[in-house]
């Protein structure tokens, strides 16, 4: 069984595990990368680490970014922002969980990508523990400065705002947009942004989907404006509600999804390289916790994107650790696909997929977690080459040891602009702390030569809570 604290920090990870793929937003002066903070043409990692302490403010929270380069990531180029850094609106409180969730984007159109940062705990007036969602913004020393978004008055507490973040241009207009959940107060943003106040274009209620805290983004359908996907359980479906909402030139349709089944992050990326985003589901809960729908373990659902969207009568492809060619065995509160990144690992123009299992037992060592790697190819995701990394893995840093995590977020990102993304890894548990591990993807996949590790301490955090790098920035 799991520790309280282990408990906690999963349930921060679940606020910021939404997997998306940034739709690229037109317009001359956007930033080219949506997460290229410092406009270098390196893509920047961004970091959360919500349970840090900041002076004498317990689980605060901070948020790390790690700027990339011709050797990708490293502690000695970083930045490390809270609310008590100057500029940034607010300051640290106790329990505000600044860095629960992250999405990119250049939401002010200046050239330099920004990032959206959720504070799950923030206070609005008397109401405690009702959230909100602050921008950082991009220049050419990096992140520096935020402002706040404005917070619904009508939000009520206890509803954590702002765990579920997605960035990109939902309406084809070339300014990116960002939608907001919690529970059941989903909002979207439409930007351009102002710098100075953080008004939007305009904000609007999103009444079209039940109570959640998982949303993705990506362009699934070929038309250049992204969708979002929400997805939700309810009693008539516990398995997930999934619906998506697509631009069609001149309104949002919303689009149901009757037979597909996900409940938690959402991520979409080109599987089979046709042109078109596909659609990846999870359900990382066990089939007792969902009523009776998923698989033990945990298991993914991918739903192959085409013109006007995914064919709703194709049959998805379902992926689990009983899957044969997956490494490992469907076992209770694996947790399965507990976390997702999509990216092309190999550079042969299709998208593979990393899915964290930070609830794996490793022997006795329980929840030391894994992350497994599949790769894509022209007929869809493959078993072929699929394989499983864990802290014993030779040449992988670090020792696999009960409450690790490892897995507990992932991102594949090419972080040195060679043309094949990186692996992240984090391990929140790492000493109780957190740490990020990194391997180097090559023409022949992922390779464990090389692997190098940032712990929280590196990144100069002190107490973390099992926070650091829960989430990762998509």
């Amino acid at each position: 069984m799991r520790t309280r604290s282990f408990l906690l920090a999963a349930g921060l990870l679940a606020s910021g595990l939404t997997p998306l793929a940034l739709a690229t937003p037109a317009g001359a002066a956007v930033a080219k990368y949506s997460d290229d903070f410092n406009g270098d043409g390196y893509r920047d990692l961004a970091v959360g680490a919500s349970g840090t302490d900041v002076g004498s403010a317990s689980q605060a929270g901070a948020v790390v970014v790690l700027y990339g380069s011709s050797s990708g990531v490293s502690a000695a180029r970083r930045s490390v922002i809270t609310q008590n850094t100057s500029g940034v609106a607010g300051s640290a409180e106790d329990r505000d969980y600044f860095g629960s969730s992250l999405a990119s984007a250049d939401f002010n159109k200046d050239g330099y990508a920004d990032l959206a940062v959720g504070a799950t705990g923030e206070s609005l007036g008397g109401k405690s523990y009702v959230g909100q969602v602050t921008i950082l913004w991009g220049g050419k020393s990096g992140l520096s400065g935020g402002t706040a978004l404005p917070q619904p008055s009508t939000i009520t507490p206890e509803t954590g705002y702002s765990q579920g973040l997605a960035a990109a241009d939902f309406n084809g207009d070339g300014s990116p947009d960002l939608t907001v959940t919690g529970q059941a107060q989903t909002r979207i943003y439409n930007g351009p942004f102002q710098k100075t106040t953080g008004g939007s274009a305009s904000m609007s209620f999103v009444g079209t989907v039940g109570s959640t805290f998982d949303v993705g983004a990506g362009d699934i359908t070929g038309d250049a404006a992204a969708e979002r996907v929400y997805t939700y359980s309810t009693t008539s479906d516990p398995g997930g509600q999934v619906r998506y909402h697509t631009y069609n030139g001149t309104k949002t349709a919303l689009v149901d999804m009757p037979a597909a089944e996900g409940d938690g992050p959402v991520s979409m990326g080109d599987i089979n390289g046709d042109g078109y985003g596909d659609l990846v589901l999870t359900q990382a809960e066990d089939p007792v916790s969902n009523s009776g729908a998923g698989h033990l373990g945990g298991q993914l659902e991918i739903w192959y994107g085409g013109k006007g969207g995914p064919d709703l009568t194709q049959t998805p492809t379902v992926i689990n650790q009983d899957t044969p060619g997956v490494p490992g065995t469907g076992e209770q509160d694996d947790r399965f696909g507990g976390s997702l990144s999509i990216g092309d690992i190999n550079g042969d123009g299709y998208a593979d997929i990393a899915v964290g299992t930070a609830g794996e037992d490793w022997g006795t060592k329980w929840s030391a977690g894994t992350v497994t790697v599949l790769y894509g190819s022209a007929s869809g995701l493959t078993t072929k080459g699929a394989k499983e990394y864990s802290q014993d893995t030779p040449y992988v840093p670090g020792t696999a040891e009960s409450q690790d995590g490892f897995g507990g977020a992932v991102r594949l990102i090419d972080l040195n602009k060679n043309g094949k993304a990186e692996l992240v890894v984090a391990a929140p548990g790492e000493d109780t702390k957190g740490a990020l591990v990194i391997l180097n993807g090559t023409s022949t996949g992922l390779t464990t030569t090389g692997a190098k590790t940032i712990t929280a301490a590196n990144a100069g955090l002190k107490e973390t809570s099992y926070s650091f790098g829960a989430p990762i920035a998509q």
